[in-house]
C-alpha cells in the first residue's frame, strides 16, 4: 500500500518545478494521488477495512484541499497538473 522511496523519488522527478523542489503544491498532490489510487485498490478486496477507509478520506481531503490553494495560486499549473493525474 506505501510508496517505496524510488517510486517516490520518481514522482517527485516529474512533478518538481526545480531540482530541489520536494514539498510543492504540484509534487505533493502528485504523491497524495498516488496513495489515494493504492489504497483504493486495497479496499476493493478489503471492503470492511474501516481504518483504511477513514485514512482514504483524510487523503482524499488533503488532496482537495491543496488544489484548492493551487488553483487560487497559479491556475496554469493546477491545469497541468489536473491533466496529469486526471482528477475531477
Amino acid at each position: 500500500m506505501s510508496l517505496t522511496t524510488e517510486e517516490k523519488n520518481n514522482i517527485i522527478k516529474k512533478f518538481a518545478a526545480h531540482d530541489k523542489d520536494t514539498g510543492s503544491p504540484a509534487v505533493q498532490i502528485a504523491i497524495l494521488t498516488e496513495r489515494i489510487v493504492r489504497l483504493s485498490d486495497h479496499l476493493k478486496s478489503h471492503k470492511k477495512d474501516n481504518h483504511s477507509r477513514r485514512g482514504l478520506l483524510k487523503l482524499v481531503g488533503k488532496r482537495r484541499r491543496l488544489l484548492e490553494y493551487l488553483k487560487a495560486k497559479d491556475e496554469s499549473m493546477y491545469g497541468k497538473i489536473i491533466k496529469e493525474i486526471k482528477v475531477s
